[in-house]
């Protein structure tokens, strides 16, 4: 699916955009972003528009393309934990409708659900109907943990952060192309193994924008209004930081169907004016550092990216 992803091995890859085939050289940091203004996305930016640093030193842009075109790979990351009872139809829904909208033929997706286990409820497919079908059958889940992809035995909790970890580094990390997570939640976690760093950390070595969709329950456990289980440290912002860091949002929609609605629109709306910006560093020590990006495509223009990448030295510097 779309361009293989950028490695430090002296090799050539091959780059799909707009349906041309390009020859670059495989150490080419690769970033995905959206740039909007007060009228909105803007869709006409070229090259000369913009520019790029990283740890504030200059560098030289490649390639510059708008990729509204390029195959996608979404993972929805369904909360079934108990605070979500009362507004999980309105996911399933809404999450459906949007897969159906925003899928073409060459496009894939999965579902995982995440409670006090991490279940993978649909594996890569581009069917809606398939997507749809499994959307239903995801169940709020209390009880006794079970089998799962994280194997825990007993109940911990909200596992939100090992379903964004899991999800990453383990079934995108390897896809090529764009990559998204859309994860519905209040935002609390409750007994993962990883931390909110671990889990960014895994999102950006796998080039993935992640949209949080913050969406409450009615009924009392929801988003900020729960018990201890639900209010753990600072969801909010932890969400925030966490799409943030990855190039994504975070959305409030309450407990409102019509907002959800909405916010599945605005995601669809920014996928379809991503740009992909390439360039070589001209610091190649590739050493696992984590160096910083930041793109600038002039003043009044707010640009929504991932804040950088790690510079592997055995692995993909997408």
């Amino acid at each position: 699916m779309g361009p293989p992803p950028a490695s430090s091995a002296p090799k050539q890859e091959e780059v799909v955009a707009d349906g041309q085939t390009l020859k670059v050289q495989v150490n080419l940091v690769n970033t995905y972003f959206s740039a909007r203004d007060k009228g909105g996305f803007l869709t006409g930016l070229h090259k000369d528009d913009c520019s790029l640093t990283e740890n504030n030193d200059p560098q030289v842009i490649k390639n510059f393309t708008q990729e509204k075109k390029l195959p996608l790979t979404i993972g929805i990351l369904l909360d079934t934990s108990g605070s979500q009872q009362n507004v999980l139809p309105l996911e399933q829904e809404s999450g459906a409708t949007f897969l159906k909208d925003v899928l073409t033929p060459k496009d894939e997706a999965f579902l995982i659900s995440f409670d006090i286990n991490v279940d993978l409820l649909a594996d890569y497919t581009n069917s809606p109907a398939a997507l749809r079908r499994a959307m239903n059958k995801a169940q709020i889940n209390t009880g006794a943990a079970t089998g799962s992809v994280t194997g825990n035995s007993t109940p911990r909790g909200t596992l939100l952060y090992d379903a964004v970890y899991l999800a990453t580094h383990e079934k995108l990390h390897d896809e090529a192309g764009r990559k998204v997570i859309v994860m519905l939640t209040d935002g609390g976690d409750q007994g993962s193994q990883v931390k909110l760093k671990e889990a960014i950390e895994a999102a950006q070595k796998a080039n993935t924008i992640i949209y949080v969709i913050l969406i409450s329950d009615a009924g009392g456990f929801g988003f900020g209004m729960g018990g201890p289980m639900y209010t753990v440290g600072n969801p909010a912002g932890d969400m925030d930081k966490l799409t943030k860091e990855t190039g994504g949002r975070v959305i409030n929609v309450g407990h409102n169907g019509k907002k959800l609605d909405d916010a599945f629109a605005q995601i669809s709306d920014e996928l379809r004016t991503q740009y992909l910006i390439s360039y070589t560093p001209k610091n190649q020590k590739f050493d696992g550092t984590f160096r910083n990006i930041a793109i600038s495509c002039g003043k009044d223009v707010k640009i929504q990216a991932r804040k950088g990448y790690y510079a592997m030295a055995d692995s993909n510097t997408e």
